[in-house]
């Protein structure tokens, strides 16, 4: 599918991927945001002086090394690609 697709598929709660992605089991779960985050005490959230933020709606990618990247962009390969699919 294209990437349109695959966005519409991320806010729908559906986790997607390439499938011409190198990484083995790399996949991307769209984050809705969240409303009045009190950050925990030495994050850098609370160390840039805030005691409350909300944080936006965004994209996470689960990454080849097991980690979430938080913020994932989207490439102008990724954008242009048609082999975009929904992981089960």
């Amino acid at each position: 599918m294209k990437y349109g697709e695959a966005l519409d598929a991320l806010i729908s709660g559906k986790r997607v991927r390439r499938a011409g992605w190198n990484g083995k089991g790399m996949w991307l779960v769209y984050v809705p945001g969240t409303i009045g985050v009190e950050p925990r005490e030495g994050t850098p959230y609370a160390k840039a002086g805030l005691t409350l933020v909300d944080i936006d709606p965004h994209i996470d990618m689960f990454t080849a090394k097991g980690t979430m990247q938080p913020g994932w962009l989207c490439s102008q390969a990724d954008g242009l690609a048609e082999d975009w699919e929904v992981v089960d």
